[in-house]
């Protein structure tokens, strides 16, 4: 583990990311699947990286202020950042999307099929999960012809750093989930919240992260847990209480962020060739 960053590194890494564009044709985004456990900060952290993006305070998705067995996500949404203002305003070409989060049970919490779903663009925009009947092709909210757009182009796992050990049956969802995104050759990686409630040391101050022998531990012990490498694991601190930025902060969220926009553009500069759409993909995949 490695320091915090410099102001340098955190100004050149928030450039990269506000001036990327995908580069393939008829691809305008470039699109982040956040799933992970109920009340990690799945929504926090989109919010947080609105903050970071756009430079100040902002929240574009809900997300709870309490602790709760119950996902506050309950439908599937597009969560977009703002670029520019009045007449000239677009939007940043890298979108997230947050489902309901996993819980024990195979009639609570979002179904892992339905993240299956979601992951090759067959879930419509505003289809409200059900956790006692997943998405089937019948349904109104399944999109039967997904864009290039609407595909998932990198699934990241987010996990809280103050949580007790994950589940067995969520376990058995997350690794799920992961192999169907492997079959896809979607690219993962993880991010872990909650750092500073974590670590009394952390809490004190943000530049202890990468010291701290009990986050390197929990680190260590999620990456065997879920099968993810121990460099595709990234940990932040989402913007709470905060009423304006903390360079800290900012630094550790675009650390993830750049990372999932090289990972994310990797895929689809190797998935997505100009003579191939993506249907054509799966049907070389399936034949």
């Amino acid at each position: 583990m490695t320091a915090i960053g410099q102001q340098g590194d955190k100004q050149r890494d928030l450039q990269y990311v506000q001036e990327y564009k995908p580069v393939k044709e008829g691809i305008r985004y470039l699109r982040v699947l956040l799933y992970g456990p109920v009340g990690v900060g799945k929504s926090s952290f989109i919010n947080s990286v609105s903050n970071v993006v756009r430079e100040r305070i902002s929240s574009p998705a809900l997300a709870s202020a309490t602790t709760s067995v119950k996902s506050f996500t309950t439908q599937y949404q597009t969560h977009t950042f703002i670029k520019g203002r009045g007449s000239s305003k677009t939007i940043y070409p890298v979108v997230f999307n947050d489902v309901m989060g996993l819980e024990e049970g195979n009639k609570s919490g979002v179904s892992a099929d339905d993240i299956k779903l979601a992951l090759e663009g067959h879930v419509k925009e505003g289809h409200k999960f059900n956790p006692a009947s997943p998405l089937t092709k019948n349904d109104p909210g399944y999109n039967p012809n997904p864009s290039a757009d609407d595909r998932v182009h990198v699934l990241v796992c987010v996990f809280s750093a103050n949580a007790s050990q994950i589940k067995t049956t969520v376990l058995e969802k997350m690794k799920s989930i992961r192999e169907a995104a492997s079959e896809l050759g979607i690219p993962q990686m993880a991010i872990l919240t909650h750092i500073d409630a974590a670590c009394g040391e952390i809490e004190k101050d943000l530049k202890n992260v990468y010291k701290s022998k009990y986050l390197r531990k929990k680190i260590k012990d999620f990456s065997a847990a879920v099968g993810i490498p121990l460099n595709c694991i990234f940990p932040v601190k989402n913007y709470s209480e905060e009423i304006d930025l903390n360079n800290d902060v900012d630094t550790l969220i675009l650390s993830a962020l750049k990372k999932m926009v090289d990972f994310g553009d990797d895929f689809i500069e190797k998935y997505y060739q100009e003579t191939l759409t993506w249907r054509d993909l799966v049907t070389c995949r399936n034949s």
